[in-house]
């Protein structure tokens, strides 16, 4: 029973299958963390570029 959990442990441990997906769920979840995190300094570069696009576009 020991050698079969062990067993089943080790394989746990070293099987690669599904290595892709966990990654690239950890990196949405950084991201989205990250995203909180600036959620104010990103909206005031945002705003400030598409008011720059505004005041520039009125003069062409």
């Amino acid at each position: 029973m020991k050698n079969r959990i062990r067993n089943w442990w080790y394989g746990f441990c070293w099987d690669e299958s599904g290595m892709g997906v966990v990654e690239v769920i950890l990196i949405i979840v950084v991201l989205i963390g990250l995203v909180i995190i600036f959620k104010n300094q990103i909206t005031g570069v945002v705003n400030d570029i598409f008011e720059k696009i505004v005041s520039q576009s009125s003069s062409i």
